[in-house]
């Protein structure tokens, strides 16, 4: 099984990946987690990456789909892999199907998980009275559900033209989510 992973900040996407890949037993492709591995490995991209983020920009779409095509064509992702944090744009959307074109894959289900905006704000609250996260206050949380709307939401759309879409509500425990997420996928 091949899935895309998407929803707001605070909806539960990693608890929920890290579940749905025992459950399906594929591989859980998180893009900080590949990206930190290139540059923990001292790659050319991964160098590259590095620069951006250390200036405080973002990698370039171009960095992240080379190093995504890279990815999914190791062994291990060969009998599957949800993708979590990727693609966040309509152009890494874009580059990701021509990826599993090259490779003769498609991608099996987009699995959108909603929640009230509300709800989620004070999910991220008491996670960073709970961590001690600098970037869980309420108006980095604002900002972030911001640049989410704007950047990643119009992927709800492109992922429902090609009728693989599948919305799941992410509020309730987190078992019962994830029934809900098996449930819509088989």
């Amino acid at each position: 099984m091949r899935l895309v992973f998407m929803g707001p900040p605070g909806v539960g996407k990693g608890t929920q990946a890290k579940r749905l890949k025992t459950h399906f037993k594929i591989v859980h492709l998180s893009t900080g987690d590949i990206l930190r591995e290139e540059i923990n490995t001292n790659t050319r991209l991964g160098g590259q990456a590095k620069t951006f983020m250390n200036d405080g920009q973002l990698v370039p779409d171009n960095l992240l789909l080379e190093m995504m095509n890279n990815r999914l064509r190791q062994d291990d992702c060969m009998e599957g892999y949800l993708l979590d944090g990727f693609p966040r744009t309509l152009p890494q959307a874009q580059g990701l199907d021509s990826i599993l074109e090259d490779l003769n894959q498609s991608l099996d289900r987009a699995v959108n998980l909603t929640a009230d905006s509300d709800e989620l704000i004070r999910r991220l609250i008491l996670r960073g009275q709970e961590s001690g996260r600098d970037d869980d206050s309420p108006d980095v949380i604002r900002k972030r559900q911001q640049v989410y709307w704007d950047q990643t939401a119009p992927l709800i759309d492109y992922y429902r033209k090609q009728q693989i879409l599948i919305e799941v509500n992410g509020i309730g425990e987190i078992a019962e989510i994830t029934h809900r997420i098996i449930k819509s996928l088989t």
